[in-house]
């Protein structure tokens, strides 16, 4: 295997610019490596956690849950209750959507978005005043429902051994 070689601590703020550059060119898997190498020199880094968070879930595809584990990997990192929660709902919100076919029906999505949304409702409560980023995703998410009317809820709890986070089959 290789030895990476280390990023200079002067050479962080550029190397986040080149990370964004690269999640907004659609290129996830070069910004995630970019995260990897800041946070091996600054493990605190908060802008890396939230763009390698980012760039894990922009790869969000059906069926590859590695970068689903690994973005919430990602959560207690941060030190904020709030960025947590939102980005928690982030997390769902982005997953259900990569799951979802468009004109098919699956209560999988729309509850995946729905348990965003009550992660977005929670970060609402302890947001920082002139911070409506949360209000901003529940209402987007409320959309994207209205939308695809073609997703309806289900509660799978009631199926033998299936909780509300387990897809059924």
């Amino acid at each position: 295997m290789f030895e990476f070689r280390p990023l200079t601590p002067e050479a962080i703020p550029r190397a986040l610019a080149k990370a964004e550059r690269y999640r907004l060119l659609n290129e996830p898997e070069e910004a995630e490596s970019i995260c990897e190498d800041i946070l091996r020199v600054d493990p605190d880094n908060h802008e890396a956690i939230i763009t390698l968070l980012l760039a894990l879930t922009d790869g969000f595809h059906p069926g590859a849950s590695g970068n689903l584990n690994r973005a919430r990997e990602l959560l207690p990192r941060m030190n904020d209750a709030y960025e947590r929660t939102y980005y928690e709902g982030i997390i769902c919100e982005r997953w259900a959507k990569a799951q979802h076919r468009a004109h098919r029906s699956s209560p999988f999505v729309h509850n995946g978005i729905r348990e965003a949304m009550r992660f977005y409702e929670k970060a609402e409560e302890i947001s920082p005043p002139g911070n409506d980023d949360a209000v901003l995703r529940w209402n987007a998410c409320a959309r994207y429902l209205e939308k695809n009317e073609h997703l309806k809820p289900e509660d799978v709890s009631s199926e033998a051994g299936f909780g509300d986070e387990v897809p059924p089959k």
